[in-house]
């Protein structure tokens, strides 16, 4: 069914690779929906707290937390459409927004940054989560970092 590649999205939770829903991007790359393009660290730090179930929610309030590990794709409109469902953008689970991500394994460009969109908690509670949990995650990220999950 393949389409043009033309939206890049960033993913730093389930959706990676080796992690519980990255099967959807699986189907999108066997479908030509998708292509895996490399890993990606967010240039500005961003909030990731974990809500209910441990999903990872990435907080729309850039300068605080840490930069974002990630992975970087570029998805068909149909694969974009899929993305959205799974991500509850309809019900305001979470929004997509743009995001600033660089390689920083890039020999040539070591800092080329690509505008990209990511997964963001919906804001309509992406900031209570934050205060609610931020004072931990604050503690958390500046003392455990190196070993967090998402890196």
């Amino acid at each position: 069914m393949g389409g043009s590649h033309k939206n890049l999205i960033f993913v730093y939770g389930t959706l990676k690779r080796n992690h519980r829903n990255h099967f959807l991007l699986e189907d999108l790359i066997s479908t030509n929906d998708a292509v895996y393009i490399g890993q990606r660290t967010t240039r500005l730090q961003y909030p990731l707290v974990t809500g209910l179930y441990g999903i990872p929610y990435l907080i729309n309030k850039s300068g605080s937390g840490q930069k974002i590990r990630g992975e970087l794709y570029s998805v068909s409109k149909h694969g974009l459409v899929r993305l959205d469902e799974l991500e509850g953008i309809r019900v305001n689970h979470y929004e997509r927004l743009p995001i600033e991500v660089i390689d920083e394994d890039e020999e040539e460009e070591p800092n080329g940054v690509v505008l990209a969109e990511a997964y963001f908690a919906h804001c309509g509670f992406g900031e209570r989560l934050w205060e609610k949990k931020g004072e931990v995650f604050r503690l958390f990220y500046m003392t455990c970092v190196r070993i967090c999950v998402y890196n």
